[in-house]
């Protein structure tokens, strides 16, 4: 019997050592795929994933140097406002003061942004205007077949965001895959964000939404859209802190949840900002703490995901559209989640290193994470992109190119959760009328939309665009925008009041740039992606900016005197 114990020991460890040994060899396998893959593409586009080239500020955007100060005409600009502001609890930030001071960490003293400084005029005018359209018009999104290219070339181990939106959406802004089932993306319109995010400023794009799968299922774990949509609604009250007028009567007895806060469980039109449950899964989920539920926060697994595109002009309605080809794709998920204490924390330690206007006490932030998985911010957030390569085609985006989203998802006044959009939603119910804020902008777009009217501090309730054009006296930071200039300005840099009273009623008559202008800015891109210089600044200009600083002295000040923020 002993022997023929210590022979099956024997025989126990020989396969026990076999299975080790092929667990490891695979994992070394897979590791080898994503290093070949990655290798690759350093070769192809002489770049590194891993090694700073440029900057470790490159969370600070090129923006940030902007001169505030127009000395021929005596103007002060103040276009900081947009994201430096008191944000709104549980945002604890308050960053206003850098509106007044630059307060930089003294690695970023010199504007590390070196693309602003070109000159790429005779590297536009090589690139004719048939092959531009052409190139934009082609997707790098989507392979020969129709399959989601990405999805197709990254590793099979690999870590991070594999593409699975198909941009196919119905009705309601849901999208569907190859066999129409729904992805649990969902598109949603908006106000696009001040200055540099205007498409007249070079880019258009779009933002999707996906709460994790306990929202979109019943309480025994059945697909059930209805549940989805409202759960959607759910978060977008308690995002937004404000009730939300729903696109269907809502029975509160099917889900035992009185949505509306009326204190009874009957019907509902309208979603409540003190709703204290999800609906489905979700309900159970949040009562035994598996996720949680707070206004102004996200719940744990929200996804976001963000295309930015070239501009396309469409020859018969003779307007701006999206293009095919995407310049990034851009990725968002909410992997922990934080207390308003602990955001608190997190908001009050950065601010009382970042904010004192002695730029020698600034320190640079740092951020966890890789370009595989993502880096992370203090809210509870990573964040992962792709790019376009040398070639056009999407590749991921290295460490250092990862780290120019984080400035801006992160330590801001302006962001709600860390995000801009999904705040910015339009509102609108009726799915026939312009102001639906489900859907996708291939499916309407910007033409007809009514300015937003916002309540400032000190200035009142102000049209927002024009506010800004009013406060910045252009169009956008770098002051590069001569078609916004031209047709909102008169020489002496005040704004055409005229032109205002038309905005209020369409906000696309300055966001939509002209045709020769796409033209223009789409070829100014195309030549960094043939250079590779992300790193060096994306901002798109022909010719090189003077306004902007090179350097940056200590304790320097931008010249406005007062910070404007939100009530």
């Amino acid at each position: 019997m002993d022997y023929l114990r210590i022979f099956l020991i024997k025989q126990m460890k020989m396969r026990y050592l076999l299975l080790l040994s092929t667990v490891m060899l695979l994992g070394s396998e897979s590791q080898s795929d994503t290093h070949v893959f990655i290798e690759k593409l350093e070769r192809e586009n002489t770049i590194s994933y891993e090694k700073i080239i440029n900057t470790r500020g490159a969370y600070i955007p090129p923006m940030c140097y902007t001169k505030t100060k127009d000395t021929p005409r005596g103007l002060v600009s103040n276009p900081c406002y947009s994201c430096h502001t008191k944000g709104k609890i549980p945002n604890y930030v308050n960053d206003a003061a850098l509106q007044m001071a630059y307060s930089f960490p003294k690695e970023m003293m010199k504007n590390p942004y070196s693309n602003l400084f070109k000159d790429l005029s005779k590297k536009v005018a090589k690139i004719d205007n048939k092959s531009i359209m052409k190139y934009v018009r082609e997707s790098n999104y989507f392979n020969a077949k129709g399959e989601i290219a990405l999805a197709e070339v990254l590793p099979k181990t690999w870590k991070g965001y594999r593409p699975d939106c198909y941009y196919a959406f119905d009705e309601e802004g849901f999208d569907r895959d190859e066999e129409g089932k729904y992805t649990g993306w969902r598109a949603f319109r908006y106000y696009p964000f001040l200055g540099t995010f205007w498409p007249t400023n070079g880019s258009a794009d779009d933002v999707l939404i996906r709460l994790d799968n306990c929202f979109r299922v019943d309480a025994h774990k059945r697909s059930s859209n209805e549940i989805y949509r409202l759960n959607l609604a759910i978060v977008e009250a308690l995002v937004k802190q404000k009730e939300i007028v729903y696109d269907y009567t809502i029975n509160e007895n099917m889900y035992g949840v009185d949505v509306n806060a009326d204190g009874k469980i009957a019907h509902a039109n309208t979603i409540s900002p003190k709703i204290r449950s999800y609906v489905g899964l979700a309900k159970i989920y949040l009562k035994e703490k598996k996720i949680h539920l707070a206004p102004g926060l996200f719940p744990e697994g929200t996804e976001f995901l963000h295309s930015v595109r070239y501009l396309d002009w469409d020859e018969k309605q003779e307007e701006v559209q999206l293009s095919q080809r995407m310049k990034e794709l851009r990725y968002a998920k909410k992997q922990g989640w934080k207390s308003y204490g602990q955001l608190k924390r997190v908001a009050y330690s950065e601010l009382w290193e970042a904010q004192s206007l002695d730029s020698s006490e600034a320190k640079l932030s740092i951020f966890r994470g890789n370009y595989e998985e993502g880096l992370h911010n203090e809210s509870g957030w990573v964040y992962q992109g792709f790019i376009e390569d040398k070639a056009g085609k999407l590749r991921p985006q290295t460490h250092e190119e990862t780290l120019s989203c984080m400035g801006c998802h992160s330590y801001l006044g302006v962001t709600t959760d860390s995000s801009f959009s999904f705040v910015r939603k339009f509102e609108g119910d009726q799915k026939n009328k312009k102001m639906y804020g489900w859907h996708h902008w291939s499916q309407k777009g910007l033409s007809g939309i009514p300015e937003l009217l916002v309540t400032y501090l000190h200035e009142g309730r102000q049209y927002e665009y024009s506010f800004y054009l009013k406060q910045n006296h252009s169009g956008n930071e770098f002051k590069t925008n001569d078609e916004v200039q031209n047709k909102f300005f008169e020489s002496n840099g005040r704004v055409k009041e005229k032109m205002l009273d038309l905005l209020h009623k369409d906000i696309s008559l300055l966001l939509e740039p002209s045709r020769s202008r796409i033209l223009a800015l789409n070829k100014a891109y195309k030549v960094l992606v043939e250079e590779q210089s992300y790193i060096y600044g994306k901002e798109v200009s022909i010719e090189m900016m003077d306004t902007v600083h090179k350097k940056i002295k200590e304790g320097q000040f931008t010249g406005i005197k007062r910070s404007i923020v939100k009530e």
